[in-house]
């Protein structure tokens, strides 16, 4: 199942509000190479490299899907397995030059969160009105933080209000904060980037800094991802739903610590538990497919970016199946708009990253299908 693409009105929107990559020419240096001529260094961006055979891979299946990501308009490619990168394509873009990644930004924030909550600053189950007085003596006050991860808030949505009004707001948080309940909390699930924003003064508030600062600080710096940035509005606010700016094997990090159940080198950045929670079972009955801000693979009621509701807020025409039914249960992604793939696979330690335009209306995507082909394919 593809999740549906945002209207085309709508993507020249998402465009300007973050930073289409617009150099053009072909891939760079071995790890993007399409000659092989040079032999492959011993570590890219801090990656120890292998050949796809050293690490019970198939060659051929990864080749494969280079030339898919590089016809579907990609700008990286990589595919990782038990910490080793063994392969890397880059095109258009130098691999070290960060491009906008959109909602992949979101599981970015579930991670924070969890940081968060291992610090004792916040709790799940804590009520957003803590942070957000604005709330307090209102429908809203009873809203979760746990419900805004699962996206199961019932803050008010529509396409107007996220994809144009929050993206044009001056203060998008203060646009998030102000909106009305819609239904009751934990009643209805929408892919509501206007409640996700939300995060972004619970987090200042419960940590007592910027989210900027606190994602360097605590998340960005720990796991080496010295290319990756959040991006901040007119009144300086942190884009929690989207806007994060990355690179493929930056953002391959990300996963590598979910891989590690919280812990990299050594070091505990997230408690296992929050591992568990975030992509390890559905965190809600409404989507089988959502984590904490993250794309399972659990089959179940599905339920895509943009799918129709009625007045309760439920889908116009049910569907329930898994995002990909020939991978493994247990995968699961962090995506962005226009194929931004962050694809991890805990049963065979394998990662497969994809970052690229986004696709005009009527073209093929890239998406979540994609990686887990190549994920299928690959593993021996």
């Amino acid at each position: 199942m593809r999740l549906r693409r945002l209207p085309a009105v709508l993507l020249g929107v998402a465009l300007a509000a973050g930073s289409a990559p617009t150099a053009t020419g072909a891939a760079v240096d071995r790890d993007g190479a399409d000659n092989g001529s040079r032999p492959a260094p011993r570590t890219v961006d801090g990656w120890p490299t292998a050949s796809p055979s050293s690490v019970g891979l198939r060659g051929r299946a990864i080749r494969r899907g280079a030339a898919e990501a590089r016809r579907l308009d990609s700008t990286c490619f990589a595919v990782l397995r038990d910490g080793r990168l063994v392969e890397h394509r880059s095109w258009r873009l130098p691999r070290d030059e960060p491009r906008e990644v959109f909602s992949i930004t979101k599981s970015v924030t579930s991670t924070l969160v969890g940081i968060a909550v291992r610090d004792g600053d916040l709790r799940l189950d804590d009520r957003v009105s803590t942070y957000v007085p604005q709330w307090r003596g209102t429908p809203s006050e009873s809203v979760t933080v746990r419900n805004l991860l699962a996206n199961d808030s019932g803050r008010f949505w529509s396409l107007q209000s996220d994809y144009v009004d929050l993206l044009t707001a001056r203060s998008r948080t203060r646009y998030a904060v102000s909106l009305p309940q819609q239904y009751a909390p934990g009643s209805a699930w929408a892919y509501n980037n206007a409640a996700i924003q939300v995060l972004e003064p619970v987090l200042e508030r419960a940590t007592g800094m910027p989210v900027a600062r606190f994602a360097r600080k605590r998340l960005f710096d720990p796991l080496g991802m010295t290319r990756t940035s959040f991006v901040t509005d007119r009144a300086d606010d942190a884009a929690v739903f989207y806007g994060l700016r990355t690179t493929c094997l930056d953002i391959a990090r990300l996963g590598r610590l979910h891989l590690g159940r919280g812990r990299v080198d050594g070091t505990r950045i997230i408690d296992r538990s929050w591992v568990r929670e975030a992509v390890g079972r559905s965190s809600t009955v409404h989507n089988a497919a959502y984590g904490f801000l993250w794309w399972l693979n659990r089959p179940g009621a599905l339920r895509g970016a943009t799918d129709p509701v009625d007045a309760q807020g439920q889908p116009v025409r049910p569907t329930s199946g898994q995002l990909a039914p020939s991978a493994p249960e247990e995968v699961f992604a962090a995506l962005g708009f226009g194929g931004q793939v962050l694809l991890v696979d805990p049963t065979t330690r394998t990662m497969v990253v994809r970052l690229g335009l986004p696709a005009q209306p009527g073209e093929e995507a890239y998406g979540f299908t994609n990686a887990a082909r190549v994920l299928t394919r690959a593993v021996r």
